[in-house]
């Protein structure tokens, strides 16, 4: 698979699920998930799919000093999950914590569930709100792509190649301004506390 190159760049995340390491499926339940992995999820790489990898690395960078455990939040939106991108987002974040749905797993025991983690329609401040499970710490954040605005370019060729009247030349344009606008959301973390607001905590 061939990609932008700076998708190796951007910081991963290093995970500890007690599930996989439960089911021997990684020694020690350690796993790690990169950009390139939520692209391949969300089938492409935009702003708002960077967006989503930045949001859930202040989360969980709030809530963990070392290696963030997985499934360990319950995570609310305050919009429903088919409005505008809210959905995307929460794919991406859900596929990262391994928080779900109502279609989520439901655990072996009492132990290991994954269901009813992620809600929609949430009365609260924030877009996104992460609580831990047993309630003594949360983040709600707000999203703004708005921090790294587009080239200004981009509106007139992406007209042009959805009209299918661009050339191969402003096509090949148009894709490199598009990844040029992730990479600097995604590489300069000098920005992610912008980017993924902090609304309130506690």
């Amino acid at each position: 698979m061939q990609y932008p190159k700076f998708f190796d760049e951007v910081e991963k995340f290093v995970l500890q699920d007690d599930l996989s390491a439960f089911l021997g499926a990684s020694k020690d339940g350690i796993i790690e998930i990169n950009y390139l992995d939520c692209v391949k999820l969300a089938g492409h790489s935009c702003p708002t799919v960077a967006a989503s990898y930045i949001a859930t690395k202040v989360a969980l960078a709030y809530f963990f000093e070392d290696i963030p455990k997985r499934t360990a939040l319950k995570i609310s939106f305050k919009e429903s999950k088919t409005n505008g991108v809210t959905g995307v987002i929460a794919n991406v974040i859900s596929f990262i914590t391994g928080c779900n749905d109502e279609g989520g797993f439901s655990g072996i025991g009492n132990k290991f569930n994954r269901r009813d983690l992620l809600t929609f329609n949430a009365k609260q401040d924030g877009f996104i709100k992460f609580t831990l499970l047993d309630e003594k710490k949360f983040i709600e954040l707000d999203i703004d792509t708005s921090v790294v605005p587009g080239n200004k370019e981009l509106k007139t060729l992406m007209q042009k190649a959805l009209s299918g009247t661009a050339s191969k030349e402003e096509l090949l344009q148009f894709q490199t301004m598009w990844q040029d606008r992730v990479k600097k959301m995604l590489l300069n973390k000098t920005l992610w506390n912008d980017i993924a607001k902090i609304v309130k905590k506690g």
